[in-house]
């Protein structure tokens, strides 16, 4: 068995087909939009778990109707955490002040529901960490990308390592060196599908099961049994977003 702590099953048409493997899901909401999509998954499938966010590239329409809607559904036993979060300064950092009153508009919810977060940064990792710093929560960076410095510093605050398809890529020496240096009781497995296809696969259409490949890495880098990551990646997930598996 193994867990995909994070995916986007709205992205998909076949999800009988693919959410039929030996193991289970959480697949993040990203606006209101796919949010309601989160919530007809999770009651339609057994072995999948939801997050209810607003990603920072999505906030331009943000209104107080997401963030009811949010806290309307979070007492659903099968949402797990508040996500997907976060700053993205990628492409640009003009509607920074707006992405940051977003964020914590949604970590003061986290909060105030004792929820963990699913955090997303990009280009933005200072900001993100000295605003989670601010706040006593848990939960996963989601996608990890920053450096080794950085994902001690997170660690300490008490979050998880998400770690995916990158790892496998030949350009993922930074990712791979973190994980070779971390405690594997500090990562997360993920795939981010549809997006991020590992190898082999890179370039086509990713999907949760693969995120045995993710973990087949993850024991080559670290000398050990898949087995024995597995059983570490996926208490990891139980314990922190409190899976009733």
């Amino acid at each position: 068995m193994f867990i995909d702590t994070h995916c986007h099953l709205d992205e998909y048409e076949n999800l009988d087909e693919i959410t039929n493997f030996d193991g289970y899901m959480i697949t993040s909401g990203c606006d209101t939009k796919t949010n309601k999509q989160v919530i007809k998954i999770i009651d339609k499938y057994d072995n999948v778990f939801g997050t209810l966010g607003i990603h920072p590239e999505n906030i331009d329409n943000v209104s107080e109707k997401d963030y009811e809607f949010i806290e309307k559904n979070i007492n659903n036993k099968k949402i797990v955490a508040i996500g997907e979060i976060g700053l993205d300064y990628h492409y640009t950092s003009d509607n920074k002040e707006k992405q940051i009153e977003v964020l914590k508009r949604q970590l003061d919810i986290a909060q105030k529901y004792n929820l963990p977060v699913v955090i997303h940064s990009r280009d933005a990792i200072l900001d993100t960490y000295n605003i989670l710093k601010e706040y006593n929560l848990k939960g996963t960076i989601h996608c990890f990308s920053s450096s080794l410095e950085m994902a001690k510093e997170f660690i300490k605050l008490g979050y998880k390592i998400g770690v995916g398809g990158v790892l496998t890529f030949k350009n993922g020496k930074k990712l791979q060196e973190i994980v070779k240096t971390i405690d594997l009781q500090n990562i997360l497995i993920e795939t981010d599908s549809p997006y991020l296809s590992p190898e082999p696969f890179r370039g086509k259409k990713n999907k949760p099961s693969n995120v045995l490949y993710v973990a087949k890495k993850i024991s080559e880098i670290k000398q050990i049994s898949i087995e024995n990551v597995l059983n570490i990646v996926n208490q990891n997930a139980i314990s922190e977003f409190d899976l009733s598996i």
